[in-house]
């Protein structure tokens, strides 16, 4: 007698086997990829139990003593703990709005364009700063803050202003950062988006022409609601990072400069400095955990919010 339960779970296994053999050939090509991910991603997770020892090297990775929590203690009881947390947030989220706007805009901009030569010579200028590493940006944006000899005092000389000494004001660099960060990657980010709106198929718009709609009237019917999926991906995507910093650009562009501290130190390198100077790799690793489970979070809350609204748009 074959119980209704087992029936199920044998025709389950058969229905499961007949679609891998269908698609063996594509899962065969995704192996390396899955072996990489496993090796470089899933691996070094067994890392963790560091951010919960005091470790040593002598003793070794499964030799050192069991802490708890008194890693975790180095961050969250920092007199700079909320200093840098909100320096973090705050300037990813800084970094993920403008970007998330400017790229659109300038994806949108191309799409009008209908010179294919000049939207291919665009699309090169504004990805090549994305190949930039930070240090070469950083020594690019001290060539023009520098204050004897940097060009934007030196215009401000000529023009009767005084100059500024950018590295000694904090306030000025949120929107420097922000601008930096606009100019190094609206380039790639604006690429995807234009892939997606070359995706769109060219009826919608001949059928808007042909009922009189304006080239902006179809830019928000048509455009932007037909990429807001890939738009709330991204957005998504970028929200599980927004407790990670760029460390490069965190570092080369302030210069590691103690008066910027309070506009520019972000956990990432709050972290960097408290290693070289203890060398404790436990607490560099419960900084990092902290910063996973509160992206978890983030996106996992973001992602069930898209849910409720959109169940399409959702990463799952």
């Amino acid at each position: 007698m074959v119980y209704p339960i087992s029936k199920k779970l044998s025709i389950s296994i058969s229905k499961r086997f007949k679609d891998f053999k269908k698609n063996s050939a594509l899962l065969f090509m995704a192996l390396p990829a899955m072996i990489l991910v496993l090796i470089f991603n899933y691996i070094p997770m067994l890392g963790i139990i560091v951010a919960f020892k005091n470790f040593r090297y002598d003793k070794g990775f499964w030799g050192s003593e069991w802490v708890g929590l008194e890693n975790f203690k180095f961050f969250f009881t920092s007199l700079d703990a909320w200093r840098i947390t909100r320096n973090t947030v705050c300037l990813n989220a800084l970094f993920f709005s403008t970007g998330l706007i400017v790229s659109v805009a300038f994806a949108l901009m191309l799409h009008e364009i209908t010179k294919k030569a000049f939207v291919k010579f665009c699309q090169t200028a504004y990805f090549f700063p994305y190949f930039l590493s930070w240090v070469v940006v950083g020594y690019t944006l001290f060539a023009f803050l520098n204050m004897r000899l940097g060009i934007l005092n030196s215009l401000f000389k000529i023009i009767g202003l005084q100059p500024v000494h950018w590295y000694l004001k904090p306030e000025y660099w949120p929107a420097i950062l922000v601008l930096v960060y606009l100019w190094k990657t609206v380039g790639y980010f604006s690429v995807i988006y234009y892939a997606g709106l070359m995706g769109i198929d060219p009826a919608y718009y001949e059928a808007a022409a042909i009922d009189g709609a304006t080239r902006w009237q179809m830019i928000t019917k048509i455009s932007i609601p037909l990429i807001s999926p890939l738009m709330v991906i991204i957005m998504l995507l970028q929200i599980g990072r927004i407790f990670y910093a760029d460390f490069g650009m965190f570092y080369q562009l302030p210069r590691d400069i103690g008066m910027l501290y309070p506009t520019t130190d972000v956990i990432d390198t709050y972290v960097f400095r408290a290693l070289r100077v203890t060398a404790d790799i436990g607490m560099s690793a419960a900084a990092g955990f902290y910063q996973a489970i509160v992206g978890l979070i983030l996106i996992g809350t973001a992602n069930y919010l898209v849910r409720r609204i959109n169940p399409e748009n959702a990463l799952f």
